[in-house]
């Protein structure tokens, strides 16, 4: 199927009109996917909304090769998971799609890459294999085409001293890291940066104890010297990423959506405003699926922004656990 439909969307009835038209795609190509419709009731001509397309639990793709294509596997983008736990397995068949979204994705949101030094702080992340957020990092970091570009893994020393350098010349600064990372940063120095965006990716990968957001970018604001930390928000299940510019206050890139459900019952969707378990419409991911009931627990705006409050305790989502196959 051509994609260029996905990356023209300009209004919510473009995205409604090209959801649907994935969704029948995906029904008739992904039978892990079908086979979920069909246990739901749930066929392509009942679906006429957003709200009546099924959203397939995240966890199947621990158990299951959910594509929705012909096409040989280019990629296989896996999850951090703890130690004996399953991952799940992203079987990307068009690595070209993905490269396509993040590129536009971050052009969307901050401008041309090469306006940007992209300095990354991800050593949870370097030290395996398999990771999405590194491909699109790397990615980034040679499309910035500047030599000061980079990674990072233990060299917080050198960090240091190139950010300072970097942010007193004036240039234009994007400081991606994973959360540990950047708390162990500003605890063994202290920056005032003027033309910095410092940007989180969550998560403390067992080295620390969790703390709020709101806890975490207080520290991280008062470290960097920042009035606002910067959030990305993807997995390795999607293709497409929500960015915050601050507060925790995400936005979905043109051809990315969110719902809410309701924890109790994951068929009903809930109004704006309403905390739920995050239903996530990634339409770059139309040779997976694109249709996911994440783990998170979140909140939608009536702008389509998006919060993310926590994560489900249970390790299954209540109302989901139809299929075992």
């Amino acid at each position: 199927m051509n994609t260029d439909f996905i990356f023209d969307i300009k209004n919510e009835t473009d995205f409604t009109a090209a959801a649907i038209k994935v969704f029948n795609y995906q029904y008739q190509k992904n039978k892990v996917y079908r086979l979920f419709c069909n246990l739901l009731k749930t066929s392509p001509e009942e679906v006429t909304s957003l709200e009546h397309i099924p959203f397939l639990p995240i966890q199947f793709f621990k158990t299951h090769a959910i594509v929705s294509s012909i096409a040989p596997v280019e990629t296989v983008f896996t999850s951090s998971g703890t130690t004996g736990s399953t991952t799940s397995k992203h079987m990307v068949t068009a690595i070209s799609i993905y490269e396509k979204s993040y590129r536009k994705g971050f052009e969307y949101f901050y401008g041309n890459i090469e306006n940007y030094v992209v300095l990354a702080l991800l050593p949870s992340y370097l030290e395996r294999t398999g990771s999405s957020l590194i491909y699109m990092v790397d990615d980034l970091i040679k499309k910035s085409n500047n030599p000061e570009s980079g990674f990072y893994l233990d060299n917080l020393e050198e960090l240091k001293d190139k950010l300072i350098a970097l942010d007193e010349s004036g240039q234009k600064v994007l400081l991606i890291g994973v959360s540990f990372a950047l708390l162990d940063l500003v605890e063994k120095h202290s920056f005032q940066l003027k033309n910095t965006i410092v940007m989180e990716t969550g998560g403390m990968k067992g080295k620390r104890k969790e703390m709020i957001r709101t806890e975490l970018h207080e520290v991280l604001s008062k470290g960097f010297g920042v009035p606002y930390i910067h959030s990305e928000y993807g997995m390795t299940e999607l293709l497409a990423q929500g960015y915050s510019k601050g507060n925790g206050i995400f936005e979905c890139s043109p051809w990315m959506s969110i719902l809410t459900r309701d924890t109790e019952d994951a068929l009903t969707i809930l109004p704006n405003g309403k905390n739920g378990g995050i239903n996530v419409i990634d339409l770059a991911n139309i040779n997976s699926c694109s249709f996911i009931a994440t783990q998170d627990l979140g909140k939608k705006y009536k702008d389509g922004s998006f919060e993310v409050i926590g994560r489900f305790d249970n390790s299954d989502i209540r109302g989901c656990n139809l299929m075992v196959l």
